[in-house]
Formats: C-alpha cells, structure tokens, sequence
C-alpha cells in the first residue's frame, strides 16, 4: 500500500505540486529517498527518523521507500521534512490517509519535533487553494499563508500537534492573516532645501513609474532626494501587496506573517554582483530587481556598477520581467520597478567647478559617464542636472510642498491612469503602455505634435525615446488633470529627456 502526501517545489514565485508517496515493504531494514532531491532533502530521512523517535514511534524493521513526484522536479529545501514525516505517518496508519490527502504540507522539522518555519508559505498557500486543499505549516509561516482568503490555513507547532490534530483528539484552529504593515517613511520633501527641479521631476517619476536619472556633483543632494521617494509613493493595493509578498516569502523577507503595504525601496550597492541584482545563484533565487517588484530601486554611484549588471537591466527594464537561466533551473520572476539612478559628472565629481576639478576635465567626464551605454541611457525616460546648493540657501526656511501633498497629486494622477488602464492586460501606468494605446492616450494637440517632431530631430531622438517622451507628457497632463496632451507638457517632457545629456 502506498500512502500520498503533497507539497510543492519552487519555480520562481510558481509553486509546483509535488506527491510525497510511502511505501513499506518487507525485506532489509533501509529508508531510502528517490526523486531528484538535494542534499537538504536528502537529510530529511534522519531528522524525520529522529523527531519520530523523540515521540515513542519506532520505525519497522522493513524498507521504507520515499518518492518524491515528479521525479524530474528538482527539489530544494528543507520544507519537505512535513510532507515526508505525514506520508510515512499515515502508511504506518497512525493518522487517517483521506486526511493527509486533502492537504498540502511543508515545514521543517527539529529533532525533538518541533515545526520550523520555512520560506515559500504565501505561494504554497496559493497553489493549494488552487487544488481545493488544506494548508499545513509551522504555526510561525501560519500568519503569512493566511494572506490567501481561498485557502484553509492551518499551523502546528511540533508533529505531535500534527498526530492529535488528524487523530482527533486536539482540532487545530485554523490560522489568522499577521498584522497590516504601514511603514513611516518619515522624511519629507521639504525638507531639502532648493532643488525645485529636481522635486518636480520626483513627482513626474513617482507618478508614472518613469525611469530618472540624476546627475550631480557629490553632496548636491541626489541621495536625500531617492530617499524621500517612498514617502510620496500611494500605498500597495492588495493585488500588488501579494505579487510582492510572494516574492518576498521566498527571499524570507516576511516578518511575523505581517503584508507590508509600503512600495519596497532598495539601494544596493554598487560592488553588487550580478546574481545579486538580476537573481540567481544554485537555487536561482530572486535579485534586487524582483524584491523591488512594486517599488523603487535606488542605484547609487551608478557607473561605479560593472557594466555586465548594468547591461542586463536592460531586458527587465523593458518587459518587466526578467528569467533566470541556470543549468538546473529555468525560473521567471516579476520585477515592475522604478530605477532612479545617481552618479556624479565624472570621477572626481567636480567637472562643472574649474576651482576643484581635475587635470582631465572635459575628457574625464566622458569617460565616466561612458561607462553607461547608449541603449542602458536610452531607458531613462527622466535626466536632470542637481547642481550644488548654494551655502546661503541653507540657512533658508524650507520651502516647497509637503510629501503628503505631492502624494495627493500623485494618488490622483494614478487614479486617472488606474481608470483609463482598466481592462488592458499587463498596463498599470503610463509608463506600461505602448503600440496604438499610446498614439490613442498621448497623441499631443498640433502644437505639441510639431514641437515634438522638430525635438526629434535637432537632438536624434530614437523611436524609443520619441516614445518615452509622449508617455512623461501624458503623466504632465495627469497631473494637471488635463484630458488632452497639450504643448506645455511636451516641452516639460523634452526637457527632462535632453537637460543632463544629449541623447547618443
């Protein structure tokens, strides 16, 4: 008789169903465990064995054979250790095997017992709503997978919880969703003194999830002005807290079982590596781009970034999306962000002050800013200059709105896009929209069609460029909650593209 349990094995944010089949047969005493598994796995035969035995339960003097299936399913992970634990269970018949058929399992066990938590519990609880199956994890991942409202949650804090739970004798309840994270970002805007610009071009980026990209001598401000970028961000809504919470349960990233509403920021820094940004590594985990799905990356001393990560921002910057090719995996994760981007004018940072900057000058500063290439710049729908500030306006009162302001306005222009994106499949923002949707939403009025057109030329805009520039006219036009693209918001929109540099 073969007794089934079921969990799931990661692809990406994907959670592939996995049958844990039991079987015990006559002959020499062994436990043997089949189907692709990992070293981790692999070790689950001597803690399930132990945490048995911490319990009174000996195994038989017979072979017991673990199969995991698919067998050409790479598995990876110590959250196998429940499901393992619960088919060889209920092929010993000490729980009921209707009960442990009906439920998806995972979670690491100790060796007196005691559930551990795992990664994974927000998309195990998905995939097994998706089943019409229970949910069975340590009490601890209980709070995160409780997210999912089609779901039955159920956690345990040791095995034999588990025992009386199916025996019985000691029902468990079922799992509550954690509490509603709300950060405090806690910087405002106002706070930096001068910087106008640079505010205004904040909540155009902030607006329509377009890419910016600063330029400034060191100390100009460029970093505080990232920093104060969540804080005039709308909250997640629900479907987007949970594309980014599933990412998140797989990094281990969840807290408590708590869904943060706030966009993610993350500033790596620049000697990252390349598995760390895009994603990678053995089990071909999720990088900054992904973590960031949602939210804002933050690229500091971005030359400084070895030009192989810099180019493979490239594809997800484009599609949204980015696949992690490896010899034993194939996974795909989301990674919708908003790159802002900060470097200084060249390697000694001072080629716009003849008093502090180098012998070099001009030619350091090609170098420097060489170092990104023409397609990577291309990308940046927003280019500004942060020039220093001036030691007399710092002792200025702070001046300029409040972040709770500019995020009223952004709030209202999202809204507007929110409705007009209704129904179209992969857009959300302005920044998302391309083909005849855009010539429909951004085709400017005939003064802004020839300003446009003769921008195109004198300065060589590409056709992706051309484009980029109607999508930060139309969020102009949203902002000011204007219907049509009109000439104004074209200018303001070419002026962001060519202001730092002239496009190559």
């Amino acid at each position: 008789m073969v007794a089934r349990a079921y969990t799931v094995a990661f692809e990406g944010v994907e959670a592939r169903q996995v049958e844990v089949q039991c079987a015990v047969t006559p002959g020499l005493p062994a436990f043997s465990l089949v189907g692709l598994p990992d070293k981790a796995v692999s070790e689950a035969r001597d803690r399930v064995r132990t945490a048995l035995n911490s319990m009174a339960i000996a195994l038989p003097s017979k072979r017991i054979t673990i199969n995991l299936s698919p067998a050409d399913l790479p598995k990876v992970g110590s959250h196998f250790d429940l499901p393992i634990a619960l088919s060889l269970l209920a092929a010993l018949e000490i729980i009921p095997m209707d009960a442990v058929e009906s439920t998806t399992s995972l979670g690491e066990l100790s060796l007196d017992g005691t559930l551990i938590p795992v990664i994974g519990a927000l998309p195990a609880a998905l995939a097994a709503a998706q089943e019409d199956r229970t949910l069975l994890c340590p009490k601890a991942s209980g709070a995160e997978a409780a997210w999912v409202d089609a779901a039955q949650v159920i956690g345990a804090m040791n095995l034999a919880d588990v025992i009386r739970h199916y025996t019985g004798q000691s029902p468990l309840p079922p799992s509550t969703p954690g509490e509603v994270v709300q950060d405090d970002a806690g910087r405002d805007l106002r706070d930096v003194k001068g910087q106008e610009r640079a505010k205004r071009v904040l909540e155009i980026a902030a607006a329509g999830r377009h890419h910016l990209m600063m330029v400034g001598a060191p100390g100009s401000g460029k970093s505080m002005l990232a920093a104060r970028l969540p804080g005039i961000l709308p909250p997640l809504n629900a479907a987007e807290a949970l594309e980014t919470s599933m990412i998140h349960s797989l990094a281990g990233l969840i807290d408590e079982g708590g869904i943060n509403r706030t966009r993610p920021f993350r500033e790596p820094h620049h000697t990252a590596s390349m598995a760390a940004i895009v994603g990678g590594g053995r089990r071909a985990g999720p990088g900054e781009i992904s973590l960031t799905h949602n939210g804002v990356l933050f690229m500091d001393e971005f030359p400084e970034f070895s030009r192989p990560v810099l180019e493979t921002l490239r594809q997800p910057i484009e599609t949204g999306e980015v696949i992690v090719a490896r010899a034993n995996a194939h996974v795909k994760y989301p990674c919708r962000f908003l790159l802002v981007a900060a470097a200084n004018p060249c390697k000694c940072g001072y080629l716009s002050d003849p008093a502090r900057a180098c012998a070099r000058v001009p030619m350091c500063g090609e170098d420097y800013m060489g170092r990104i290439s023409g397609p990577l710049m291309d990308r940046f729908d927003l280019r500004i200059e942060v020039p220093p500030v001036a030691f007399a306006d710092l002792d200025l009162p702070p001046s300029g709105d409040h972040s709770t302001d500019i995020a009223a306005r952004v709030a209202a222009a999202r809204a507007v896009q929110e409705e007009r994106f209704d129904g179209f499949q992969g857009t959300r923002l302005n920044a998302d929209v391309e083909g005849n949707a855009l010539d429909e939403i951004a085709t400017p009025d005939p003064e802004g069609r020839d300003l446009i057109t003769k921008a195109a030329e004198r300065f060589g805009l590409s056709a992706r460029g051309y484009h980029r520039v109607l999508r930060v006219a139309r969020t102009i036009a949203d902002l000011d909650q204007s219907v049509d693209v009109r000439k104004q918001h074209v200018a303001e929109a070419i002026s962001y593209r060519i202001s730092a540099m002239k496009e190559n």
